[in-house]
């Protein structure tokens, strides 16, 4: 590659992330994920739109491995343990259990109702039976629901990926297949590896990042990621479920308390939504929409099998046991919706050159693509229909925490949220413990130095000095606060 290459493929890569950019603001009015319209961008740039030749299936799933690995880290740095931990059983039963209910009834259609033989049938259902995290929660940021369905949907959609990833690969190869209990050994054994893994640089990280002061707040969010990205590569190299690793990891990093949490979030987030883009504009560019037209109806009878009957009944069978209503029992099945990860496991079965490797890619494409357009848009009405409209779609108490090595202190960067319960309470009614103060509130662009009487507004940015020994005890009045209003705490006298 010449530098006049270069310069082409930056302006071209520039103009390509540009639009996809302003194609998220049409996907969240339409309410579509905005995978779609990568995947569209993708295809208008291939041979049959602009004539750009792209048929480098290994080149595509190492992209889309990476991309799995930053999508994965920003959904876990962002994933609240106190609205998961409850759903956690549940949630883990679903992603095993459930996902192997799903991969047999889609096989079993597949085989029935497609004609594909067994292993082919086997290797469709492991395929597109992963739930996808992106594909999900961008329709459900408009969707208010009770708290216990969006953990259990968030724990789900960052599991799930693991025990999948398994099947595709032990059904993609050529050689004769393991016995079911070699298989389901082989799966607790990775699964077990990579959650020691994640939980071991987890807890290792955080502790070292908060505890080394950085010459600078930007190289948080680096240490951060590299800290995840490390868990993915351990996890992997010692035979072990790497996307799992890179998950809890992820997790547990994001609720320790990071110093400059919400920028390490917001550079995660960054760095996702570009993995996103890149990852689906390539699986975009190497299909090929003028070959696909065999795989059209074996495409749309193994979706409905998914969608209506497989994942129905993985969820119907694994969450009666924990009571989980039949109301959201409903709504948690129609929001089952693919995206990155079936057309990336797609790709495995090209790269080892398995039978029918291509009819198979062929088929999931069009699956993703005709079914996320049939529930992403419609998940509002039904969780409307199904009466499920409790929750908040207000944002929490965002609280930055910045150390002061040489003073011993903490900075706390406190943002109110449009719906916080803060709005109207005075600063004297805070009554933050003894050594926390707030120091300056900002204000519609300005700021000030708020006295006992300053009451906060939606909105407010407050920055709070504390001391190392108050500063969790601070946040947690803050946090009770917000939630609870100024009789926050009240009876039991805090």
């Amino acid at each position: 590659m010449t530098v006049d290459d270069l310069n082409r493929f930056l302006l071209e890569a520039a103009v390509v992330l540009l639009i996809a950019v302003v194609a998220v603001r049409i996907s969240t009015r339409s309410g579509l994920p905005s995978l779609l319209i990568y995947l569209g961008i993708g295809v208008a740039l291939g041979q049959n739109g602009l004539g750009i030749r792209f048929d480098n299936a290994e080149l595509t799933q190492v992209l889309g491995y990476t991309a799995l690995v930053v999508i994965l880290t920003e959904g876990g740095l962002k994933t609240s343990w106190r609205s998961i931990k409850p759903v956690m059983p549940a949630a883990t039963v679903l992603a095993t259990a459930g996902v192997a209910v799903s991969v047999a009834v889609t096989a079993v259609g597949a085989h029935y109702l497609a004609d594909f033989d067994w292993r082919t049938s086997l290797l469709l259902g492991a395929i597109v039976s992963s739930t996808d995290a992106a594909a999900v929660f961008s329709v459900l940021r408009t969707v208010p629901l009770p708290s216990r369905l969006n953990g259990l949907l968030e724990a789900e959609s960052g599991f799930n990926d693991a025990p999948v990833v398994i099947l595709v690969l032990a059904f993609a190869t050529s050689g004769p297949l393991d016995s079911w209990y070699v298989l389901v050994g082989t799966i607790i054994a990775e699964l077990a590896i990579g959650a020691a893994v994640g939980l071991a640089v987890g807890k290792l990280g955080a502790y070292a990042v908060r505890h080394m002061a950085l010459p600078s707040s930007g190289l948080y969010p680096i240490a951060v990621m590299s800290l995840a990205v490390g868990a993915y590569a351990g996890g992997a190299l010692l035979h072990g479920s790497g996307f799992l690793a890179v998950y809890v990891a992820s997790l547990v990093l994001g609720n320790s308390k990071l110093p400059h949490g919400p920028a390490v979030r917001g550079f995660a987030d960054g760095l996702a939504w570009i993995g996103q883009i890149g990852m689906f504009v390539v699986l975009g560019l190497l299909c090929t929409p003028v070959s696909m037209g065999s795989a059209v109806v074996p495409a749309l009878v193994i979706g409905t099998v998914l969608v209506f009957l497989a994942r129905p009944a993985s969820v119907l069978l694994t969450m009666t046991p924990f009571r989980l209503p039949w109301r959201e029992q409903a709504l948690l099945s129609w929001a089952g919706l693919r995206g990155a990860v079936p057309i990336v496991l797609a790709t495995i079965p090209l790269v080892a050159h398995a039978a029918l490797a291509r009819e198979v890619f062929n088929i999931v494409f069009i699956l993703v693509v005709v079914f996320t357009l049939l529930q992403g848009p419609t998940l509002p009405l039904v969780a409307k229909w199904l009466r499920i409209s409790e929750g908040s779609l207000g944002q929490d108490l965002g609280i930055e925490s910045a150390p002061l090595e040489r003073l011993h202190g903490q900075l706390l960067s406190v943002s109110l949220s449009a719906g916080s319960r803060m709005a109207g309470v005075e600063i004297s009614e805070l009554r933050l413990p003894a050594g926390a103060a707030v120091t300056l509130v900002v204000r519609d662009g300005s700021s000030f130095v708020p006295d006992r009487t300053t009451v906060l507004r939606p909105l407010d940015e407050l920055l709070v000095v504390t001391t190392e020994e108050v500063s969790e005890a601070a946040e947690r009045r803050l946090r009770a606060v917000d939630q609870g209003g100024k009789l926050a705490g009240w009876l039991r006298g805090r």
